[in-house]
């Protein structure tokens, strides 16, 4: 029989993802503009397309600092909250407001750093894969994942024509995840929770 936990679970799992792949189109929107990746890549205006309904009407009232896109960041902030709640009333379960923000917080950064490191992985796919080949996808990436990978460069020149910044950085990325988002989300589910 369908229904009680297998319903709940089928529908928790449907609001993560939807706000999931929402929140990673606004997030990689947010990313290359901070990159400067080529805004007429097709990819760049799918985006575009993609987020404009919400996030233009948004821009109307929260104004960019610096450069810096804060409509963006406040709408990712919104839909990680809204995603919390949703699920929180999936489950019949309750949160402080302070704890809720804390776990947006971390629950966004989990995202960014996810972001990275499968951009990267794919980046490093795609180079053994087609070498030089040139596609949207590949220079949307390059533009992303380069300002990463050349600081890992620093800390790890190539070795004989291997470029080894991908390792580095994807263990980065995983020790920032375990030794920064880790204590913030533990952080945010006690006051949340509390």
């Amino acid at each position: 029989m369908i229904g009680g936990p297998y319903a709940g679970n089928a529908g928790v799992f449907l609001v993560q993802t939807l706000f999931g792949l929402y929140m990673g189109a606004v997030l990689l929107r947010f990313l290359l503009a901070v990159v400067r990746a080529d805004f007429y890549n097709p990819i760049s205006q799918f985006l575009v397309k993609v987020t404009n309904p919400i996030l233009a009407p948004l821009r109307r009232i929260i104004p960019s600092l610096g450069g810096i896109d804060v409509a963006s960041l406040v709408l990712l902030l919104i839909l990680q909250i809204l995603e919390l709640l949703t699920v929180g009333l999936i489950n019949g379960v309750s949160f402080q407001p302070v704890g809720l923000v804390i776990l947006a917080v971390a629950e966004l950064l989990s995202l960014l750093f996810q972001i990275y490191f499968f951009t990267i992985l794919i980046q490093v796919v795609l180079s053994w894969v087609s070498p030089g080949g040139h596609n949207p996808a590949v220079a949307l990436l390059y533009s992303l994942n380069e300002p990463l990978l050349g600081r890992a460069r620093r800390i790890l020149p190539p070795i004989s024509g291997f470029d080894l910044s991908p390792i580095v950085a994807m263990i980065i990325i995983q020790l920032l995840t375990i030794l920064l988002v880790a204590p913030v989300r533990d952080l945010g589910q006690g006051l949340a929770f509390g």
